[in-house]
């Protein structure tokens, strides 16, 4: 599903690629030349120059294939029209229909073209972290975040990714307050980000006695993983605090100080991790969500105030705020950030939420060409 086409007058966008055609053919000796690499013996011997280049040469591939292949259609298109002063009305006729089918081809090429070059998120290749949290609605709101929680774990297995849960609350009728998963592959934050914000239900809740359709909220926030070299962490940066697991069930993790608390002294970050019976792994975990919180942190602070940027990625969880609405009595799922909507919601809650990554994808990259063609305009 192609993004919607951006307002911008055929003349802007062909000068775009012109105004980058220096930069394109860099990128075309620079992709021969890491093809050539690859070829060499010593490269072969060396497994991380290997991984690097053959890395590189993935992301420039389709750059320089669909550079190549504007080129060819160019080149046709010129061809084309010197036959529009041939004698022979047969051969002028073919051209003339011939044209519009080759400047319509380029014009995708271009816009195409256009988005291969968009500045690229420098997190879109990591790890995802997902926090998912119930909003407004009580118990209902719970096991609307359970919902979400299992729709994620299913989009991930179809997917193939590996998924590690970090932490997780439940409540007694099989709802969470909050959980935290990792999902390990590469590009799953970028797939997966488009994903933080309020997430609506409206349906009869399995506590309503009526028949009464309810709304509730859950939250999500999507974090890049952080690496250590991103964000160091000593022990005078925060308290570890140490405890007794909670939780529904009475199960043996609760029998032992195992729980750990981590509190972020600068930010005032709060992460608690409780699943392991092991003190140790969930010291572990609670370190991996620390640092991805304030990795992100980090990036937010770049475009607005902590506060703002927090608040704009999850907002306060009140109805009114949303992102997308999960409407069971009418069976559809509506993102009224994209004006997109689709039916079978048994299926989009049992992980089959492709379609709906994409278009939110495409509509952020749609508004990133606009703006960048507007700017150089």
């Amino acid at each position: 599903m192609p993004p919607p086409r951006a307002g911008i007058p055929a003349h802007r966008r062909r000068f775009f690629i012109v105004s980058m055609r220096q930069k394109l053919e860099d990128i075309e000796r620079r992709f021969e030349r890491v093809t050539s690499e690859l070829s060499d013996p010593e490269v072969l011997a060396d497994i991380e120059r290997y991984r690097k280049l053959t890395k590189e040469q993935s992301q420039l591939e389709p750059i320089v294939r669909t550079y190549r292949e504007l080129r060819s259609v160019q080149a046709q298109i010129e061809d084309t029209r010197s036959l529009l002063e041939e004698k022979d009305p047969e051969i002028r006729e073919m051209a003339k229909e011939e044209l519009p089918v080759l400047r319509e081809r380029a014009e995708n090429l271009e816009r195409d073209l256009r988005l291969l070059m968009l500045p690229k998120d420098p997190a879109d290749d990591r790890n995802a972290i997902l926090e998912i949290r119930q909003g407004v609605g009580g118990e209902e709101a719970a096991l609307f975040a359970a919902d979400l929680l299992r729709m994620y774990l299913r989009y991930a297995e179809r997917q193939g990714w590996k998924v590690e849960v970090l932490g997780q609350h439940p409540t007694d009728m099989g709802g969470i307050k909050e959980a935290q998963v990792l999902i390990q592959a590469e590009g799953a934050y970028s797939w997966l980000k488009h994903e933080a914000g309020v997430h609506r239900v409206q349906r009869v809740p399995v506590t309503e006695s009526q028949g009464r359709i309810h709304t509730s909220t859950a939250t999500v926030a999507v974090l890049p993983e952080a690496e250590e070299v991103d964000i160091q962490l000593t022990e005078k940066d925060y308290r570890k605090d140490v405890m007794r697991a909670g939780g529904p069930g009475g199960q043996s993790v609760n029998t032992t100080d195992s729980a750990v608390r981590l509190t972020h002294y600068e930010t005032g970050i709060v992460v608690v991790c409780q699943d392991e019976k092991s003190q140790h792994k969930n010291f572990a975990k609670a370190l991996r969500i620390l640092r991805a919180k304030l990795y992100e942190l980090e990036r937010e602070k770049q475009r607005a105030e902590r506060d703002a940027a927090r608040l704009s990625m999850v907002g306060s969880g009140d109805r009114s705020e949303k992102i997308r609405t999960y409407n069971f009595p009418q069976d559809r799922v509506t993102d009224h950030r994209i004006n997109y909507t689709r039916h079978n919601l048994d299926a989009v809650l049992d992980g089959d939420i492709q379609d709906l990554l994409i278009a939110c994808r495409n509509h952020h990259m749609a508004q990133l060409l606009e703006s960048q063609e507007q700017a150089s305009a």
